[in-house]
């Protein structure tokens, strides 16, 4: 069974480079390919506007293995895709692809927008490498999952963008593709399509390399057996543990207060132990919550706690729905009762509850929680279970 495991995709040394300006990019293309047509090495330095996106990438995924890709945007993840899928040559290294690849890169790139849906099946299956005969045994199966229906024979220029990838990734699932690319898409379309995506992801991963790229976390944890954190075109992290990915990648996002302008009449929201400012904190442990405002106020006052995807985790009210009186406030001994990641704060503040809202910011504190519970949902709750039987 040592060929399940063979290498599908391998990265050796991969670095490519762009200019920030449009004229001097094409005039270097057109350079570049001069000097290739004449058998003359490319150029390695940076020339004038040029900047490296890529600079000595290198990873190897095997058949069985699903790769997240995670990294903000801007640190080359997109790019590396699309050397990987042929779309771009690199300036440095190669990369080697084993079998047929599926790539779901851009929403809609590969679709004609004048043909059907029907006809630009039978379009990217032969991208892929499969015959009209081998389309034709897959086609119902295609349709089927796509959920199309009777817009299957409507042009996809009268798609949404949900249809598209409902389209997109029906033809690239059900073809059983040897390395299947997804790049941010499921992002777009309705939840119900989404789990179901997911579910064929992982009946796909069995026999395929994937590499995965999203900026959800959980996903990422729900889906990946392997994690890789780029930054700046370079690799920064590579392992098996999700979690040590997703610490990385915490690191990697800019610490603060947070988004609190001159004007605004909340000046400070900081979490406190012991009468001592923190940004770190450990999973379940306690902490003092302190607010400041610039001036007194008399209103009510909610928060709500965010997670790195700016999801609302938990919000924090008044115990008896009243308005707060005064310009300090502190909340003793809050339970951090969530999973590692870095968090953030939303204030708002509103003339009673559910009145008209006063003063709201976003990201207005930010702290981060350590421990060891990757479990993928934001908050954990513990309880002793008791055996009835």
């Amino acid at each position: 069974m040592e060929n399940d495991k063979e290498v599908l995709v391998k990265v050796e040394g991969v670095s490519k480079k762009f200019a920030r300006d449009l004229k001097r990019s094409l005039r270097y293309g057109v350079q570049d390919l001069t000097r290739e047509v004449l058998g003359r090495p490319r150029v390695d330095k940076l020339r004038k506007s040029e900047f490296w996106a890529l600079s000595d990438v290198n990873f190897e995924i095997r058949r069985g293995e699903c790769y997240g890709l995670i990294g903000h945007n801007g640190a080359g993840k997109s790019t590396i895709l699309k050397i990987i899928n042929g779309l771009l040559k690199p300036d440095q290294g190669k990369v080697t692809v084993k079998g047929k690849v599926a790539a779901l890169i851009e929403l809609g790139a590969g679709f004609n927008p004048i043909l059907t849906g029907r006809e630009n099946i039978y379009n990217n299956a032969s991208v892929l490498g499969f015959t009209k005969e081998e389309t034709d045994a897959r086609l119902n199966e295609i349709i089927a999952f796509s959920e199309l229906g009777e817009f299957i024979d409507a042009p996809v220029q009268s798609y949404s963008s949900g249809m598209k990838v409902r389209l997109g990734f029906s033809v690239a699932a059900q073809m059983d593709p040897d390395v299947l690319i997804i790049d941010e898409v499921l992002a777009v379309g309705d939840v119900f399509f989404r789990n179901k995506c997911i579910n064929r992801i992982s009946e796909l991963k069995k026999n395929c390399a994937i590499i995965f790229v999203s900026h959800s976390i959980n996903l990422v944890g729900l889906i990946c057996s392997d994690a890789v954190v780029m930054d700046k075109g370079r690799v920064v992290c590579a392992s098996k543990s999700i979690g040590e990915s997703y610490m990385k990648f915490l690191e990697l996002r800019e610490s603060g207060q947070g988004f609190i302008s001159g004007d605004s009449l909340l000046q400070e929201i900081q979490l406190r132990q012991e009468g001592r400012k923190i940004d770190v904190v450990e999973a379940y442990s306690t902490v003092d919550i302190f607010i400041r405002f610039s001036q007194p106020v008399n209103a009510y006052l909610t928060l709500v706690i965010f997670d790195l995807s700016q999801r609302p985790v938990l919000s924090i009210l008044d115990f008896n729905y009243e308005n707060i009186q005064g310009s300090e406030f502190i909340i003793n001994d809050f339970k951090i009762d969530l999973v590692p990641g870095q968090y953030s704060f939303s204030v708002n503040l509103i003339t009673e509850y559910q009145g008209k809202l006063i003063e709201k910011i976003m990201e207005a504190g930010k702290f981060r929680v350590n421990g060891k519970d990757f479990l993928w949902s934001p908050t954990v709750v513990k309880y002793r279970y008791n055996m009835l039987s």
